[in-house]
């Protein structure tokens, strides 16, 4: 499932972007709104611990705290600049934090206990096992070298029946800004994104339950194409794929990819496509097997096999 990006390009893209993300983020917060709507309906539920994986400027975070008072957020992000929006954002001042990319970062000041930022990357969440109560990430997945990676991390780091709730891209997602490339080169000039059936089979594999997926289909619209392009860059959402192109696009290059996207124009606009998935389920109760190239895999705690051995 790996999804064949730079994670150092990723990491730079969105550091850059930290400052001016915010402003150029409508579809963002829209997507990440929607997303905890499939909270309401779940009244049960009262985490202790929630981690919120791609936290950016730390919009979710405060949306998460606000809605569970008493429970602790750690915020996390790849991007340590983002990691200060979010600081700002969840705890009214700058860092402390945790860089987990760089060792523990001395802090002058205890953090606050009810939000914590943590700088690291969602393969390798630095988090204990069966830990949090509620994984929450909404467009980050598809930021992800390898997808499946992150949500086995996730199931790891969630207790017995915690809840898995993110939001990723699908791969109608920029379809038409894809195809202006493709009209005047064969690099891979648009991230690609991975299909709702393959997220689903992930889940399951990972030994998620109760997988429910939703999609939604978003057009933003665009006085030109370079209109689009400064934002996707003013977002961090730049090209990630590790087989594109290093060099600057050319002024002809450039104004080719232009002219063939004006073909998408419509009622005097451009459209931008974006696919979203919505995905919710539950972690499994200890014992639950994983599905693996070799067979399913089941294991149990310890305490749960002493006594069952013949002597």
């Amino acid at each position: 499932m790996s999804a064949g990006l730079d994670r150092g390009h990723i990491r730079r893209a969105f550091g850059r972007a930290a400052a001016s993300y915010a402003a150029h983020s409508p579809l963002q917060s829209e997507v990440a709104s929607r997303l905890r709507e499939h909270l309401d309906g779940i009244a049960d539920l009262a985490p202790a611990r929630i981690v919120d994986v791609g936290c950016g400027p730390g919009d979710g975070g405060v949306a998460l705290r606000a809605r569970y008072p008493h429970a602790q957020v750690i915020a996390l992000d790849f991007a340590l600049p983002m990691l200060h929006e979010a600081t700002r954002a969840g705890s009214g001042s700058g860092p402390p934090y945790v860089d987990v990319q760089r060792g523990v970062v001395p802090c002058e000041n205890e953090p606050d206990s009810g939000f914590l930022p943590v700088c690291a990357d969602a393969q390798a969440l630095p988090l204990a096992d069966a830990s949090v109560d509620l994984v929450h990430s909404s467009l980050c997945l598809q930021w992800c070298e390898d997808p499946g990676l992150a949500l086995a991390e996730f199931r790891r780091v969630l207790r017995p029946d915690g809840l898995l709730l993110f939001s990723t891209f699908g791969p109608d997602t920029l379809k038409e800004l894809r195809a202006a490339f493709a009209e005047v080169d064969r690099m891979p000039h648009v991230s690609r994104f991975i299909d709702m059936h393959d997220i689903g089979d992930a889940l399951l594999s990972s030994g998620f339950r109760d997988p429910v997926l939703e999609r939604d289909d978003f057009t933003l619209t665009y006085a030109d194409a370079r209109e689009l392009m400064h934002e996707l860059r003013a977002i961090g959402a730049t090209n990630a794929d590790a087989q594109r192109q290093r060099s600057l696009t050319g002024k002809a290059h450039l104004a080719g990819v232009i002219a063939a996207y004006e073909r998408f124009r419509h009622a005097g606009v451009l459209p931008a496509t974006y696919e979203v998935i919505y995905a919710i389920a539950r972690a499994p109760e200890p014992g639950q097997p994983v599905r693996g190239h070799g067979g399913d895999v089941a294991s149990f705690p310890i305490e749960q096999l002493r006594g069952s051995r013949r002597r």
